[in-house]
């Protein structure tokens, strides 16, 4: 064996090992709820998903009854999953087929086992389509946005985007935008209406809002880049108000060649307001600027 194939090899054992069982557990509740939103608010009145998921709702609409929304999510998702499974990781690729076959489970359950009728209206919300929209969104949001934080992901789209999009120039964000504004373009011109797709951005845009927040949390952290030639004196004082540290490091000013510290320092969206205040009181001609920070790893202290 080569030393190229033993690299390998560790890198797959390493790979398998961050594999958690509390993982798949939470992944499984994932996928029920994604089942769920798509299933009972979705499905029912012909609103279509983002992503692959969408183009599956579609195909089971123009497909014979014998092919079904969760026989199309499995044949387009497993062959997209497996196709990136050498750029995103082996755990990473298990977590997301095993989302994927319990969400398309338990979507074929409800739909064709279980004693609910999900044909023409939805069993919760009727024909209301801003109803069926923002709580399929919503509840679909949840279980893609679990699924995201615990490993993995629901929709091959976001694999596709993260191997595409570099290399034809645009962002993940346009990539994934383009797609589904094709997707329901198409579904627009194949059901000859624009009403449903129209309803169906709606979901879009709530489902993506819901897993930023599941994601990143709704406490969302704030990182304060904070320009000052009295750094000490307010690190000291954030330090004191916050009973957290903040990093400083040196810098030089780029047209008045001054030289200034910059201190990074991590706060919650509630308390901007009192660091403006601490900074400005010490250093009235700081410059402070703010930008969101989706996660902070801590390391632990000895």
């Amino acid at each position: 064996m080569g030393p190229k194939n033993k690299k390998q090899k560790t890198f797959l054992k390493k790979d398998l090992d961050e594999l958690k069982p509390i993982n798949f557990l939470i992944l499984t509740a994932a996928g029920i709820i994604n089942a769920f939103g798509v299933s009972l608010f979705l499905f029912p009145v012909k609103l279509y998903d983002s992503g692959i998921s969408g183009l599956s709702m579609l195909l089971d609409q123009i497909t014979p009854p014998t092919f079904s929304l969760s026989m199309f999510l499995i044949i387009l998702n497993v062959p997209v999953f497996l196709f990136g499974a050498k750029k995103q990781g082996i755990s990473f690729t298990l977590y997301s087929l095993y989302t994927i076959v319990i969400y398309a489970l338990v979507s074929f359950l409800i739909m064709h086992i279980l004693p609910i009728d999900v044909n023409f209206v939805s069993p919760l919300a009727g024909r209301d389509l801003l109803l069926c929209a923002v709580f399929g969104g919503v509840i679909s949001g949840v279980g893609s946005g679990l699924t995201i934080r615990f490993g993995g992901a629901i929709d091959g789209l976001d694999v596709l985007s993260v191997i595409f999009a570099k290399k034809i120039g645009i962002s993940i964000g346009t990539f994934v935008m383009i797609f589904n504004t094709l997707l329901y373009i198409v579904c627009g011109i194949v059901i000859n209406s624009w009403i449903l797709p129209l309803y169906s951005i709606v979901t879009y845009y709530v489902g993506a809002k819901t897993v930023d927040l599941i994601v990143e949390g709704f406490d969302r952290a704030m990182c304060a880049m904070i320009v000052t030639t009295k750094a000490k004196e307010i690190s000291a004082a954030l330090s004191e108000n916050f009973k957290a540290g903040g990093t400083i490091v040196n810098a030089t000013g780029g047209y008045s060649k001054e030289e200034k510290q910059i201190i990074y320092f991590i706060v919650n969206q509630f308390q901007i307001n009192k660091l403006k205040n601490i900074v400005t009181g010490i250093d009235k001609n700081a410059f402070i600027s703010l930008q969101n920070v989706a996660d902070i790893v801590r390391k632990p202290t000895d």
